[in-house]
């Protein structure tokens, strides 16, 4: 039998812009000949030294490429002893031969990826909500159902599908909400990303989104919830029995309110990384979820906030922090559904209704674009048209008062 070598090497083409994350190839090697298979994952190259280091998946991905080599190393004798020609796509071809046999081989394989993807998570978490809507679905769970009518199936199911709803909530008889554009947006964003990681890898020829551009929409977020400056006192002045999760939901909502960081963000707050210049307590850094950078200075309720623990952010379970805003909303005396991300939303008006330039109002927030932050300015624009409007009414039912 022929001599042959694996080699795990690092982007062969060179084509990895410095700190930038690159492929890692597994290299065959027989009599000098070389042919590479891309093992789908990718680290920088400071994270490769022969082996994955410097990640905290470092144990995860070394544990995944051993257990590849020693499927490719099978390939390669089997091909080896029926005389067959060695290249790369007729490796790849017999490599996923066998798992493409498996049931449900494409929600096997996600649920994989899922494990050493490099990703917050949060994030993570969105993945495998999205297997178990695959598992729902039922018409795409294999490599052979990958296809562009199959997306446009899952398209249309995915728009029948209802937020959860609490046992009060079906008690009392609330009818059901269909989700909302911008999570079935979601859900296809999260599903391409895969495809495009298995057209890589040889799992299937072509992603159909590729052939799908422009086909779905994330849907518009004109009208942003936020709570007016009444209501947010309104919360301020709910003061729960210290040491409950009511009360650190209270505390965690208004710290939100007052520092715009997302709840990950939040529950991520290292004291440590702020510098006080003049009294002030100032940092530059970057979101968890994006990696985007974003400006911070804790204002006066949020320090409040931070010294009612020891100068850290209240830590609470995202689930029961949602739980527990509703308490606080009843306790409070508002309409307006709290939710962790409103405080964000919440944060963002305020501030340009101060006015703080939408510029700033953009870092403040870490957004990767002035975009995202306008649709805050549009909805407090549409406010003042409401205000005008309202004006107008009152004068014109005055001026008709006037000549009866």
């Amino acid at each position: 039998m022929k001599k042959y070598t694996l080699t795990v090497v690092f982007d062969h083409r060179g084509r990895t812009e410095r700190g930038k994350e690159g492929p890692l190839e597994i290299r065959i090697t027989i009599s000098r000949r070389r042919t590479y298979i891309n093992t789908g994952m990718r680290v920088r190259r400071s994270e490769f030294t022969g082996s994955v280091v410097n990640r905290l998946d470092a144990d995860a991905m070394n544990e995944r490429l051993s257990a590849l080599l020693k499927k490719v190393a099978a390939v390669v004798d089997e091909m080896i002893a029926e005389g067959r020609e060695i290249d790369s796509d007729s490796v790849k071809a017999r490599l996923w031969k066998s798992e493409s046999a498996k049931k449900d081989a494409l929600l096997i394989w996600i649920d994989e990826q899922v494990k050493m993807l490099p990703v917050v998570e949060g994030t993570a978490k969105h993945y495998r909500t999205l297997i178990r809507r695959l598992e729902e679905f039922g018409a795409i769970r294999e490599w052979a159902d990958v296809t562009v009518e199959n997306i446009y199936k899952f398209d249309a199911w995915l728009h029948t599908l209802t937020k959860p709803q609490t046992a009060a909530d079906i008690q009392a008889g609330v009818k059901p909400v269909k989700i909302t554009d911008a999570s079935v947006w979601n859900y296809h964003k999260n599903m391409k990303t895969l495809l495009y990681r298995a057209e890589r890898m040889g799992k299937i020829d072509r992603n159909p989104y590729s052939m799908m551009r422009n086909e779905f929409k994330k849907g518009t977020k004109e009208n942003v919830e936020y709570l007016t400056e009444e209501e947010m006192k309104a919360v301020m002045s709910i003061r729960p029995v210290p040491g409950t999760q009511m009360a650190a939901a209270r505390d965690l909502f208004v710290f939100q309110m007052f520092t715009g960081l997302s709840y990950s963000d939040a529950q991520a707050f290292d004291i440590s990384k702020y510098k006080k210049v003049d009294g002030k307590w100032i940092h530059t850094g970057q979101r968890v979820k994006t990696g985007v950078p974003f400006v911070n200075q804790l204002l006066p309720p949020a320090v409040e906030v931070l010294e009612r623990y020891g100068m850290q952010a209240p830590k609470i379970g995202n689930a029961d922090y949602n739980h527990a805003l509703k308490a606080i909303q009843l306790a409070a005396g508002i309409t307006t559904r709290l939710h962790s991300h409103l405080a964000r939303h919440t944060f963002a008006t305020y501030m340009l209704s101060k006015g703080v330039s939408l510029q700033n109002v953009s870092k403040m927030l870490g957004h990767t674009n002035i975009t995202q932050t306008a649709r805050y300015a549009k909805v407090l624009a549409q406010s003042v048209h409401d205000d005008f409007a309202m004006i107008a009414e009152m004068l014109k039912e005055e001026t008709e008062k006037g000549e009866q």
